[in-house]
C-alpha cells in the first residue's frame, strides 16, 4: 500500500473508533487500536511528502497518547472522529 491508502486506512478506523467508543464496544475498539497501529507504523516507512509529513506527525503524537487511554469516552471519540475527518482531507497530500 502506498501513503494515500494507508492514509485512508487510517481515517476509516479512526472513525470506526470513534463510532465504538460511544457505543461502549472496547473489545472490538482494542482490536482496530491494533490494526490502527499497524497502519501508522507503515505508513511512518512509506515515503511522504514533506506537505502531508507535518500533518502526519502531529497525528503520531496525539494517537500514541490515544493508546494508553483507559476511558474511552466522548472527547475520545471527538478526537478520533476530528483525526479520521483531517486525515481523510490530507490523504491527497501524502
Amino acid at each position: 500500500m502506498d501513503a494515500r491508502e494507508l492514509t485512508l486506512n487510517i481515517a476509516v478506523n479512526l472513525g470506526r473508533l470513534g463510532r465504538w467508543a460511544l457505543e461502549g464496544r472496547h473489545n472490538r475498539l482494542r482490536q482496530f487500536m491494533a490494526e490502527t497501529e499497524e497502519y501508522v507504523n507503515a505508513l511512518e516507512r512509506a515515503p511522504k511528502t514533506a506537505r502531508f509529513q507535518k500533518t502526519f506527525d502531529a497525528f503520531q503524537k496525539t494517537f500514541a497518547g490515544s493508546r494508553d487511554v483507559s476511558d474511552f469516552n466522548e472527547t475520545w471519540a471527538e478526537e478520533m472522529f476530528t483525526w479520521a475527518n483531517i486525515l481523510t482531507h490530507r490523504a491527497k497530500l501524502a
